[in-house]
């Protein structure tokens, strides 16, 4: 237990030392390069604004709001109501089981709707599925 207060002790030691030093090479280098250290605040600034603009700006819009699908594409397509429900649950992360439980309909049902959703989006996979149907504004 000595051992490691010893340590402890000799670490903080050097630790205030390190910084006293860092410290004092600071002052000199402050005083010897002020421009630099000007354009150094001035682009951290800059770098703060542009980080905090892009942040603002790229801000995720709410979805569904004055959402209106593309009826000519689903019409198309040939998209049911029911597969259009299923779609929705699809890209909002549901599970078959889930997507069932929320319709009232079977798993089974739900999987010949995915099945169907897939030959008409001509997706061999879920998250194809979403992406393609997001192409087609069918769902936000």
């Amino acid at each position: 237990m000595t051992w490691l207060r010893t340590v402890l002790i000799y670490g903080a030691a050097l630790a205030a030392g390190a910084i006293g030093l860092q410290w004092l090479e600071y002052q000199v280098w402050a005083r010897t390069r002020p421009a630099e250290l000007y354009l150094a605040l001035i682009a951290a600034a800059f770098l703060g604004l542009g980080v905090w603009l892009g942040a603002r700006g790229l801000r995720p819009q709410p979805k569904g709001a004055g959402f209106e699908p593309n009826v000519r594409a689903l019409a198309a397509l040939g998209i049911t109501a029911r597969e259009h429900e299923v779609l929705a649950l699809i890209a909002a992360g549901r599970s078959n089981k889930e997507i069932a439980r929320r319709l009232a309909v079977s798993p089974n049902t739900v999987k010949t709707h995915v099945a169907r959703l897939y030959q008409k989006l001509e997706a061999p996979r879920r998250t194809q599925a979403v992406v393609r149907a997001r192409e087609l504004q069918l769902i936000p």
